[in-house]
């Protein structure tokens, strides 16, 4: 924890100070133009890897990049996405997945989630990308979690899409959606094709 500490102490004493017109210009209010969901797994840091500034993005992270359905009992992923798109304005919303990622090996790979019930029950909302990964044969199991991590982006993308406010914005042509994948080792980034329906490089 001291780490942690210590890093804020730099930030206070070094950085803060260099950014103190920003920081004045946020205090208030804020207009992010994009809404991302990735992983909350700690390699992935999306303020870093697109480099944003403060309040340029409005940031939804949990296990799988995942995003529920729209349901009678909305959770905090619904509100979220609901007060990004209605309240800010949002015009884009990115999903970005991520190589190996931990929650798409451990359904790959059929883990024993009996000690982390909630984790199991969290990631039934990637079953609709576990059902197309399992028609398929795969020699390595590596190539068997990059296929989920894709399926997984291709299946929250669908999911979000039943969100009233999504789809509102979808229809009227004032959203945007995105699906990515982050490659831990490369830095790079393959983006969803809509015509293709492929992952291909970003840039």
């Amino acid at each position: 924890m001291q780490h942690i500490i210590e890093g804020f102490l730099s930030f206070q004493k070094e950085i803060f100070p260099q950014r103190k017109e920003l920081f004045r210009s946020l205090a208030s209010s804020q207009n992010p133009k994009a809404l991302f969901i990735s992983c909350s797994d700690s390699r992935l840091v999306p303020e870093l890897v697109t480099q944003q500034e403060p309040g340029q993005l409005f940031v939804i992270r949990n296990a799988g990049n995942i995003v529920p359905p729209f349901g009678p009992e909305p959770g905090g992923v619904s509100a979220t996405i609901e007060y990004a798109v209605v309240a800010l304005g949002v015009t884009d919303i990115v999903i970005c997945g991520h190589s190996n990622c931990g929650a798409m090996k451990a359904i790959a790979d059929n883990a024993n989630l009996e000690p982390m019930p909630a984790v199991s029950h969290w990631l039934r909302y990637s079953d609709a990308a576990k059902a197309v990964v399992e028609k398929k044969t795969w020699d390595k199991p590596i190539d068997k979690v990059n296929a989920m991590v894709q399926e997984n982006v291709f299946a929250q993308l669908s999911n979000i899409k039943t969100h009233p406010s999504v789809a509102v914005g979808l229809r009227n042509n004032s959203i945007r959606l995105h699906g990515w994948v982050y490659d831990i080792e490369s830095g790079k980034i393959l983006a969803l094709d809509k015509e293709t329906k492929t992952f291909v490089s970003l840039v």
